[in-house]
């Protein structure tokens, strides 16, 4: 495991360096590239402590509770909490509490969905959709007060992310239409949910000037309102697209409903290297610290009813890459996780997380886990898919690999540690890792049968 510059230096670093530079060399190294879980000591919180209830491990001295759990906490409308969490974002809410909304993952048909998301007057898009969000507040501590529906008959809510103005980005991994499984309307939008005023979520309409694809997470540039989108898709690889938000466009809740279906400018990442030559695939990017320039090429047809976003582009247009699935606004910018690479990838690999700059338009690669070798064996790190800027300092990372599955932290040093470990043996990923806005409660979830953890204990700086 290679250490290096803080991520604050390296940014300056960066910064000087301009747009389409390829840094290498031990020096300018920020996150290492490694294998093998154990850290330097000193680095995260000590290894895991087997849970005698199996669900699970954590670090000596830190604790869980339940806050959800698919199929037995109920809902205040007294339906049971639905299945498949995914994406969380973390809201404060009163007496220091905390508001979640969370998706869940559901894409099969309603009528096969043991626990769907139920489907309430006012606030289902369409009545042939078993996925959605629920809004959770609960306890300065953790603990759970209410959960109560935020948005139902949409489908495969994934990822997302929260906006400027307090409320959530939902986000459907998929392009179906209407006609198919029961459905009744096209899917593959972006809904917005907002934690706070549940009038607001009622009649839930798609914002069509982002796009009908197979959203993963979407992050809000404070500063201009653009939103950064990831594709999770194969067939060709997915990309990352920018949706440059229209001069007419206001920051605040509500703002998003009155867009038409194509304002603003929906464009796909092109990448160019140092030499000025087009990276046709992220996995290229091998050494810690590359830099690409980068442009965005515009959608010809957003609503892609006929072809996909993603297959709307000649070779050249565009840049690609294997489950562009997470991405989290700070520093001043997003980080973007590519989950692995395997045969449909150029140079395969088990996970990078990249830094996209706004302001100078780059892209440069912090973090990247070579692929590994023996993803059953407890020890190692693939697949990241979820992440969260720590507001300890560095990132977390929810893995979604093969073999044991982990709540991954990485020091801005470039250390990655394991904070919890799946013990349920069913090999669910863990997902909707975020903290709470006091930072004592890191709430996660195993996507598998679903349920939500609040975690605490003796929380240190990772910087």
């Amino acid at each position: 495991m290679t250490n290096g510059l803080s991520r604050r230096g390296f940014l300056r670093g960066t910064a000087a360096a301009g747009a389409g530079v390829v840094l290498l060399g031990a020096t300018e190294v920020l996150l290492s590239a490694p294998n093998a879980a154990a850290a330097p000591a000193g680095t995260g919180y000590g290894p895991l402590v087997a849970d005698p209830a199996k669900r699970l491990a954590l670090p000596k001295g830190f604790s869980y509770t339940i806050v959800t759990e698919a199929g037995k906490t109920r809902l205040e409308s007294g339906e049971f909490t639905p299945s498949n969490h995914d994406g969380a974002g973390a809201f404060t809410g009163k007496g220091g509490g905390t508001v979640l909304v969370y998706n869940h993952e559901l894409g099969a048909p309603l009528a096969e969905t043991p626990f769907p998301v139920p489907h309430l007057d006012g606030f289902t898009y369409d009545p042939g959709g078993a996925g959605g969000c629920t809004i959770v507040e609960t306890d300065k501590d953790g603990k759970r007060l209410r959960e109560y529906v935020g948005i139902a008959g949409t489908m495969t809510n994934c990822a997302g992310g929260i906006t400027p103005w307090d409320t959530w980005l939902t986000c459907e991994e998929t392009e179906a239409l209407a006609g198919s499984g029961g459905r009744t309307k096209d899917h593959g939008y972006v809904f917005e949910v907002d934690p706070f005023d549940q009038n607001a979520n009622r009649d839930p309409q798609p914002i069509k000037a982002l796009g009908r694809y197979a959203h993963e997470a979407a992050v809000v540039d404070p500063q201009s309102g653009d939103i950064l989108l990831t594709e999770d898709a194969a067939n060709p690889n997915g990309l990352l697209y920018r949706w440059e938000a229209p001069k007419s466009f206001k920051q605040h809740k509500g703002g998003l409903r009155q867009l038409g279906p194509t304002d603003g400018v929906l464009g796909a990442m092109r990448c160019t290297d140092k030499a000025g030559a087009v990276v046709d695939d992220l996995s290229r990017a091998t050494e810690i610290g590359t830099t690409y320039g980068l442009t965005w090429t515009t959608v010809p047809d957003r609503d892609a009813r006929t072809t996909s976003t993603r297959k709307q582009f000649t070779d050249g247009q565009v840049t690609r890459g294997r489950k562009i699935e997470g991405a989290w606004w700070g520093d001043n910018g997003a980080y973007v996780v590519s989950s692995y690479a395997r045969a449909e990838s150029p140079v395969q690999h088990d996970g990078q997380v990249w830094f996209y700059d706004p302001k100078r338009q780059t892209l440069t690669l912090k973090l990247r886990f070579g692929v590994n070798p023996n993803p059953a064996q407890d020890g190692a790190f693939d697949g990241p898919d979820n992440i969260t800027v720590s507001p300890w300092g560095g990132l977390i990372l929810a893995e979604d690999g093969e073999g044991v599955q982990h709540l991954v932290g990485v020091t801005e040093g470039g250390e990655s540690f394991p904070l919890a470990r799946n013990e349920l043996g069913n090999g669910s990923e863990f997902t909707g890792p975020v903290y709470s806005n006091d930072k004592k409660v890191l709430f996660g979830s195993l996507q598998t049968p679903g349920i939500m953890f609040a975690i605490t204990g003796f929380w240190k700086n990772q910087r």
